[in-house]
């Protein structure tokens, strides 16, 4: 009697701790969804920004064709991206792309004193830094779904309801991991 009273506690408790482990589970995994969204929406924002600073700077920048036409075929490449992975790498070249623009609109000073350009400018800038919050965000979710579905015991309740790591939104340019060269 005792004995079957201490196994069927036992049972108790294990089914108690996994459902407690499954539900941490979804709670990380909807949290890394929420971050992803948090992503996309300011990366549409970004995208949706584009097209008004490419016809701005149309006019302006006619001999700079190649460089405007490499932003919009990455905007594109950006809005069909379908993986995180995918993402991040598009999204750095788009980055990138668009430092150049700003780059060589400081060639053209009827540009750079333009109030649609500047506007532009820094819309980009509050999107750019909107998106870093929310990599962060996302990143951080990640790291702590992916801890748990590493660490024992829970990795155990992971494997059975096919919990798996995600993927982190990661700088794919390594100049931007570079530590910037400073001489005097």
């Amino acid at each position: 009697m005792t004995i079957g009273l201490l196994f069927a506690g036992t049972v108790i408790l294990f089914v108690a701790w996994s459902i407690l482990i499954y539900n941490r589970f979804i709670k990380l995994r909807t949290m890394v969804e929420e971050g992803w969204s948090g992503i996309d929406v300011q990366l549409k924002r970004r995208a949706n920004l584009i097209p008004n600073l490419i016809e701005s700077v149309k006019g302006y920048m006619s001999h700079e064709k190649s460089l405007l036409s490499d932003v919009t075929e990455l905007r594109t490449r950006s809005i069909e991206a379908k993986t995180v992975e995918d993402q991040s790498r598009v999204e750095s070249q788009l980055s990138q792309a668009l430092a150049n623009v700003f780059a060589v609109a400081e060639n053209y000073p009827d540009l750079k004193a333009s109030s649609n350009f500047l506007s532009l400018q820094d819309q980009l800038a509050e999107i750019e830094d909107q998106i870093q919050m929310a990599r962060r965000y996302y990143n951080g979710t990640v790291r702590n779904l992916n801890i748990k579905v590493e660490q024992f015991p829970s990795n155990i309740v992971a494997r059975v309801f096919h919990f798996v790591k995600a993927e982190f939104f990661e700088i794919e340019e390594p100049g931007d991991r570079a530590v910037p060269r400073v001489q005097f």
